[in-house]
């Protein structure tokens, strides 16, 4: 007789990184800039019947446990109850102030004017709204949308935002359905938009006019596109030469191909908002920052348009009464009173994820003006010193992640202007002496030291590099040429 298969359980520990559903709330809110975090709140307070605006008479700014809002549908009895009893009495229903009050009495704040017109994010959402995808491919399209540089381009790996979508959103995906999504976003308005970098936002552009064509081809977009295919390199450097001999060119033909790539948009993102209108340009900064004759500095969120909130009285009064008759309680009367403990969980935890992304916009934004006091001091750029998000990280003792997410899209308004939170950050060179110099103060002298050359006979830079030796800087020649490239100074011999 054959003896049959035997099948084998183990038992195997495995750790796996999730986020609470709370966690995901304030994650999302600390991305939100302050006109979207208005948005986001007012959509809340229609959602939700147990939140609603406005302030006590007796307003307390302690924070109180948030009640958990994963406990199961399945209880009831008394705990169900008593689980409510938290919510009834007026002492135990903390009214969050959202607002920083730093400004002392008879002070009126400051008005700020901001844009009322479409964001470059909806813009592109609403594009998105007119396309038949499946929801999965939605999500992966909206986070890629969001993912998307204020110049329009995606300057992330496809790798790191699906592994930002697995921890922070929940949501699986492959590197190639992200490939899939991004190629929808590729087809919107304008031309370029999506693109990973330069050459393939020209090529974008190139290829719609191709595909735009009718019944008489333009041969000339095809030089283009060979131009920006073939020869990106040669293009970059502007050795025109080895174009035209590389791809067998007649002269014309050539530079009027070069004239139609110069037209092309390298900020597609840039070209959205001044088509929609100068509104977008306005600016509403998330923080405002203060610098007084003796030296100290004050910092305030702006918060003169988010409401302050609090539960609803009247749903509280609402749940008094389903709890005075509770040992009669119907089938359905306890389903209403769920309802209700839900709603209330949910203001609950809305308030506390607010509370708690403004704490760490505070604390972030007070990290960086400790690092870079002389800076806010003084209001001269060259006495920004080198910073990266790990020193920010590090002195808040929050993950890398969070300040990342803290910086993008966050302005903060100071006595000297206003400016992205991300201005504040640069890389920093160590000389042979160990010496740390800010990036943004070599490139600046760098830039002045080719502003006021003659300009008959430029530095080339080899000499750039014994110029800023004199001045105490340094540096190699090839680290020069990375400097000027990234200023889009071309070399000395197209400098003429």
């Amino acid at each position: 007789m054959a003896q049959g298969s035997r099948q084998v359980q183990t038992q195997a520990q495995q750790q796996v990184q999730t986020l609470s559903p709370q966690q995901i709330l304030v994650v999302k809110l600390l991305e939100l800039p302050a006109v979207e975090l208005e948005d986001r709140i007012h959509a809340e307070l229609l959602e939700n019947p147990a939140l609603e605006e406005g302030k006590e008479d007796t307003a307390s700014d302690d924070f109180s446990d948030s009640p958990d809002a994963d406990n199961s549908a399945e209880d009831n009895g008394a705990n169900e109850y008593d689980s409510l009893s938290d919510y009834l009495s007026e002492d135990d229903i903390p009214d969050y102030k959202l607002q920083e009050n730093n400004r002392s009495k008879g002070e009126q704040a400051e008005e700020i004017p901001f844009s009322d017109a479409t964001s470059f994010y909806e813009t592109l959402k609403e594009q998105l709204g007119e396309r038949n995808l499946t929801d999965h491919q939605r999500e992966l399209a909206e986070y890629l949308i969001g993912s998307l540089d204020d110049d329009g381009l995606l300057r992330k790996s496809l790798d790191s935002i699906c592994d930002e979508l697995a921890i922070y959103a929940g949501i699986e995906c492959t590197p190639e359905e992200l490939d899939e999504a991004l190629k929808i976003i590729q087809d919107f308005d304008p031309a370029g938009l999506g693109a990973r970098n330069l050459q393939e936002c020209l090529l974008i552009q190139i290829h719609r006019k191709i595909e735009q064509q009718h019944f008489t081809p333009n041969p000339l977009l095809y030089i283009e596109e060979a131009i920006i295919s073939e020869c990106y390199e040669e293009f970059t450097r502007k050795h025109w030469d080895k174009i035209q001999q590389k791809l067998g060119l007649e002269e014309d033909a050539f530079e009027q191909a070069i004239k139609e790539i110069c037209k092309l948009n390298p900020r597609p993102g840039a070209s959205l908002g001044e088509a929609i209108g100068r509104n977008m340009q306005q600016i509403v900064p998330d923080f405002i920052v203060d610098t007084y004759d003796d030296g100290t500095i004050s910092l305030a969120l702006n918060n003169r348009n988010v409401p302050e909130l609090r539960m609803s009285r009247d749903f509280t009064e609402m749940v008094e009464e389903h709890t005075k008759n509770k040992a009669n309680q119907s089938k359905e009367s306890k389903e209403a009173m769920m309802f209700l403990k839900q709603k209330m969980d949910a203001a609950q935890g809305f308030i506390d994820a607010v509370k708690q992304r403004q704490n760490t916009l505070m604390t972030t934004m007070q990290a960086i003006i400790d690092l870079q006091r002389p800076f806010f001091l003084e209001g001269d750029e060259s006495l920004l010193r080198p910073m990266i998000l790990k020193d920010v990280a590090e002195r808040t003792g929050l993950d890398i992640s969070t300040i990342s997410r803290v910086s993008n899209s966050k302005y903060v308004q100071t006595n000297y202007g206003i400016y992205s939170l991300k201005f504040f950050f640069s890389d920093g060179y160590v000389t042979e002496d160990g010496e740390e110099m800010s990036v943004r103060e070599i490139r600046k002298i760098l830039k002045e030291c080719i502003d006021n050359e003659d300009k008959k006979k430029p530095y080339t830079d080899d000499e750039l590099t014994e110029i800023l030796k004199e001045k105490g800087y340094p540096i190699a020649r090839r680290t020069v040429a990375k400097y000027r490239q990234q200023l889009n100074i071309p070399v000395a011999r197209l400098r003429r």
